[in-house]
């Protein structure tokens, strides 16, 4: 399911805060009109926050819940590498971050970035083997906190972990929902790692990625280092009530 034949050095990602596989409210289960949607994207990977990856009651409620957990249901055939980072943890279950690739995962780790007992949240680092890349790609896939000061503590925390961890001449994609309805501490933590943020580069602004049927709020990122940007899009309208709070953003990279 490679979509590189042509141009190997060319790809296209996707991120998407799936809500837990459910409508706003959760009013409605909507994974597998999720996992629908994100096959029409054709992205080589994608980055998902907010799934599921067990829940005793709502498996339970749900006739179509998949046993398998949201992960590897919404990886089904089109992406044949996945992880699973759990975060947050509770008595019914837990959920976290998610990465599908086309491409192999060689390495993965979950790190703890909580900055309050009361707020769980993580970053998935994993390194994917592209074909005739001669390095990996690292990508990492980030929920940050709802309160600045928390976004500020985390961020700096993901910041050392990627200067102790990341070559500074691999190529790194950073995204994910965070939060950061205001840009700072987004603008801050990309002059300190030499990242762009996609849309900031082609429309000057980050994305109106939330509420998704009608977007306002600027929440969601993707930060890229060693690429150029060709392309960005976000996928967001009336048709997402059925789908999620937050809208899907998407970007063709092109490898420097």
């Amino acid at each position: 399911m490679i979509s590189l034949s042509s141009m190997p050095q060319q790809f296209r990602i996707a991120t998407f805060n799936i809500h837990k596989g459910s409508t706003h409210f959760n009013a409605s289960f909507s994974l597998h009109h999720q996992r629908a949607l994100l096959q029409k994207l054709h992205a080589d990977v994608v980055f998902l926050q907010e799934v599921q990856g067990v829940h005793a009651l709502k498996s339970k409620r749900f006739t179509t819940w998949p046993i398998s957990g949201q992960a590897e249901f919404l990886a089904d055939a089109v992406w044949p590498d996945f992880a699973y980072g759990k975060n947050s943890v509770y008595p019914a279950g837990h959920h976290g971050n998610a990465l599908l690739s086309k491409f192999p995962i060689i390495k993965t780790h979950n790190r703890d970035i909580s900055a309050h007992t009361s707020e769980e949240r993580g970053m998935l680092h994993c390194e994917i083997n592209v074909p005739d890349w001669d390095k990996p790609l690292h990508a990492i896939c980030l929920h940050l906190g709802l309160f600045a000061h928390w976004r500020h503590q985390q961020l700096l925390t993901v910041a050392i972990y990627i200067e102790q961890h990341v070559p500074a001449d691999a190529p790194l994609i950073i995204a994910g929902d965070f939060n950061d309805w205001s840009t700072r501490a987004g603008k801050q933590f990309a002059a300190r790692l030499n990242l762009h943020e996609v849309f900031e580069h082609h429309t000057g602004k980050p994305a109106r990625s939330f509420p998704s049927w009608l977007p306002m709020l600027r929440l969601d990122r993707i930060y890229v280092r060693g690429f150029h940007v060709k392309q960005v899009e976000v996928h967001a309208g009336p048709q997402f009530i059925k789908l999620s709070d937050h809208a899907i953003l998407t970007a063709t990279l092109t490898k420097i």
